[in-house]
């Protein structure tokens, strides 16, 4: 079984910066792909940003050159650098890391989801 605990995320005027950590642990052969996501109040859960094993990376249009992913490989971590934040930033981020367990079975593992709160 894989676990995904995150951490950071808070409150922060606008302008501001924060940034996200998300690790997965537990029986992991492989990770395809980790991903960021976030759902506000009444809205759609949106794909944030993406990273994949050949380390190729995806941005949502609406945070493309404010927000950047990255991961460290050998720890299975995966970071959120959030800046120029934005009221209409304001979300539950959570953390997903799919791939292959320890006996090469897909996993899709999720985070528990952490608020961020951008004020104006």
């Amino acid at each position: 079984q894989v676990h995904v605990v995150e951490s950071g995320g808070g409150l922060v005027q606008a302008g501001g910066s924060l940034s996200l950590s998300c690790a997965a642990s537990g029986s992991i052969h492989s990770i395809i792909a980790a991903n960021w996501y976030r759902q506000a109040p009444d809205k759609e859960r949106e794909l944030v940003a993406s990273i994949n094993r050949g380390g190729g990376i995806d941005y949502a249009v609406s945070v493309k050159g404010r927000f950047t992913i990255s991961r460290v490989n050998a720890q299975n971590t995966v970071y959120l650098q959030m800046n120029s934040l934005r009221p209409e930033d304001t979300a539950v981020y959570t953390c997903n890391f799919r791939g292959y367990d320890g006996a090469l079975k897909q996993y899709d593992a999720w985070g528990q989801g952490t608020q961020v709160t951008v004020s104006s």
